[in-house]
């Protein structure tokens, strides 16, 4: 199947977990390990968190709730867009948040911010490539996108519009109404925003298992 811009659609479509178990597993936490650790590389760059993160801080505010419940809220709001998506959670849709939230917390752990503007830049710019990549890698393994991805996957396989394009609006979206919220928001999260969708996109046919033969 094409897109509207001419490239050959991928399937994401999750299979089940019995089908190259040895090969899709280590795909699959590789890329939630290093979600996480560009996470902490953003985090640490201190330039501006990623639009999600603004939206959360702007709840915590709001609410009173800790970062981390309004995450999960938001986890949960997310979860309930993907029954008109008819998307399926799988064993990557739970494992995206026990192992992002151990790798990020161990990066943060290991990773001091830096002084000067310039090491601060390249970890900023090192964060939203690797983020880019992993991404891909933990979609591409097709055992189930997490909450937020899913939500990515579920409307891009709706309306065949490109994965670059639906991250873009997802991103700039939430970000906006994180910021009129009350979040705080900077250049690395305008960056992020703009980037990240095209750089999953870019990194989706390397980084996607395919199997060897269709299952019956």
């Amino acid at each position: 199947m094409m897109t509207h811009d001419g490239h050959m659609a991928l399937d994401l479509t999750p299979v089940p977990l019995r089908i190259s178990p040895t090969r899709r597993l280590p795909h699959l936490f590789a890329g939630l390990a290093l979600y996480g650790a560009s996470m902490g590389l953003q985090i640490e760059a201190a330039l501006g968190l990623s639009p999600w993160d603004v939206l959360h801080e702007a709840l915590h505010l709001r609410t009173g709730l800790s970062f981390g419940a309004n995450t999960a809220i938001t986890a949960a709001a997310v979860l309930l867009s993907w029954l008109p998506l008819r998307q399926r959670p799988g064993v990557g849709t739970l494992a995206n948040v026990a192992v992002i939230a151990v790798t990020v917390d161990l990066t943060l752990a290991v990773l001091p911010t830096p002084g000067a503007l310039v090491p601060r830049i390249a970890l900023l710019i090192a964060g939203i490539v690797l983020n880019g990549a992993a991404t891909a890698a933990y979609i591409g393994a097709r055992l189930g996108p997490g909450p937020r991805d899913g939500l990515m996957t579920g409307i891009a396989a709706r309306t065949g519009f490109p994965i670059r394009w639906v991250r873009t609006a997802i991103e700039v979206t939430v970000l906006a109404t994180g910021w009129l919220l009350g979040g705080t928001a900077g250049i690395g999260t305008a960056l992020y925003a703009l980037a990240i969708g095209p750089l999953t996109q870019a990194f989706l046919p390397w980084l996607s298992w395919r199997p060897r033969s269709v299952p019956a």
